[in-house]
């Protein structure tokens, strides 16, 4: 399955509660697993919905870079207030976001490979380039989950 090491990374860091360390953010753990939940079930769905015959592909030199470095720079970037967590998060609904997020990417595993997303700033990113994605914006988290 993709993204196994860190969908296992993230479940046991649901067990640790939610830590805060102003520190490092100020967010707590459970905001970082949450939003890094949600970007893997709606990206995931985003790219099933999508047509494989519309993708074009082109250069983006910070999507280059940024996966060319494997991993995203903490503070440079602004997630859309639309993968923002909106409630009190708990550990039950991310046990069930957490169950969600696997059947999304055994679901997109099998997808045309043309098959895209629009990212905002990475522009237009086929199926490799969105897995990559996930792994790179999912582990970005987790250091930090881990720092706090």
């Amino acid at each position: 399955m993709l993204l196994k090491n860190e969908l296992a990374e993230m479940s046991q860091l649901i067990d640790k509660g939610n830590k805060k360390d102003t520190k490092v953010s100020e967010k707590g753990i459970f905001w970082h697993l949450d939003h890094s939940l949600i970007i893997i079930i709606n990206v995931s769905k985003m790219l099933k919905k999508s047509d494989p015959s519309d993708y074009k592909s082109t250069f983006n030199f910070t999507r280059s870079l940024i996966f060319t470095l494997n991993f995203i720079p903490r503070g440079k970037g602004k997630s859309p207030r639309s993968v923002h967590p909106t409630n009190d998060i708990t550990k039950e609904e991310l046990l069930k976001q957490f169950e969600e997020a696997k059947q999304q990417i055994n679901n997109i595993e099998h997808l045309p490979a043309k098959s895209s997303f629009k990212h905002p700033l990475f522009g237009v990113l086929n199926l490799k380039q969105t897995l990559k994605f996930l792994k790179i914006h999912t582990n970005h988290h987790l250091k930090i989950c881990k720092d706090i």
